[in-house]
């Protein structure tokens, strides 16, 4: 699967995003305005923060799209985890501000209305995502794409916090409003949660976090089937994106020619790279190991 692909996948997805988060952030900011209800407001804020969250990746993946060049050798990849550095610490603060809102709200529920409009928003939002769900899920699959897969992990996730959400209505018309203040703590803290992890990840591409353990010693794995390398050193990996760029040294029989000893680094280099869709590429030094008399 080339990378224009990748791309173009991660596009559409986004507009989609934006589209569908668009029309539910309108309706949600409006009924819970109105009916002052908390957990619907929480809900809003969320949905403001999926739309900037795909407006985001929408520019993150278009700068990354592009093509290596003199400034950039290895591309403009890292763009995407930038752009989500900067999404996770505007969905901390927010998330502190919807919390403090819910949290207030406990000694102030006098104030809520129920609508019935309410349960409606809930179910049209719950639809929405779950179409969103189906659809990002299904692009990810065919195109192996971790930024889509996240999207849809996403969409499922507010299928989740909007249920709560309306479960929290329905004990309202109960005269049970507490519940409507405690999902918005909930919804404040799945955000915080959400967003450090976005930060971690980000922050970890960004310090060139090593390639981890199990695409390592997949990595190893193919370099033991070759029988004519006696030794690695310097194994060394930098993040290119949402791939990797990896370096070692192998050593060889020095009786071997240049010819047969830089064919079996280059035999390494194109089996790497076909089997291990991590990694973007590979480069080999070779240096010669005396033959035991």
């Amino acid at each position: 699967m080339n990378d224009e692909k990748r791309y173009q996948s991660v596009k559409v997805a986004s507009i989609w995003g934006i589209i569908g988060n668009l029309f539910l952030l309108i309706i949600k900011a409006i009924v819970g305005f109105f009916s002052n209800s908390q957990a619907m407001i929480a809900d809003s804020f969320n949905s403001f923060l999926d739309i900037f969250s795909s407006l985001m990746t929408y520019i993150g993946n278009k700068i990354a799209a592009k093509p290596s060049d003199e400034c950039h050798n290895l591309g403009h990849g890292k763009a995407e985890y930038i752009f989500s550095l900067l999404i996770s610490i505007t969905m901390i603060y927010l998330s502190f501000k919807v919390f403090i809102s819910s949290f207030v709200s406990i000694f102030k529920h006098g104030s809520y209305k129920f609508s019935l409009w309410l349960i409606i928003v809930c179910i049209i939002t719950i639809l929405v995502k779950f179409i969103l769900y189906i659809y990002t899920k299904k692009l990810s699959k065919i195109h192996n794409n971790l930024l889509i897969d996240a999207n849809s992990k996403d969409h499922r996730n507010d299928c989740f916090v909007t249920l709560l959400t309306l479960i929290s209505i329905i004990f309202s018309y109960y005269h049970i409003y507490i519940l409507d203040s405690l999902v918005g703590i909930f919804i404040s803290i799945w955000i915080f949660i959400t967003a450090l992890k976005i930060f971690m990840d980000s922050y970890d591409v960004l310090m060139d976090k090593s390639i981890n353990s199990d695409t390592k010693n997949r990595v190893y794995k193919l370099i033991k089937k070759h029988k004519e390398i006696q030794k690695v050193t310097h194994f060394n990996s930098t993040p290119v994106g949402y791939r990797y760029q990896i370096s070692f040294t192998i050593y060889v029989d020095g009786n071997l020619s240049t010819f047969e000893s830089h064919d079996i680094a280059n035999s390494l280099e194109d089996e790497i790279e076909l089997q291990i869709p991590e990694i973007y590429l590979t480069v080999i030094h070779v240096n010669p190991v005396e033959k035991e008399k």
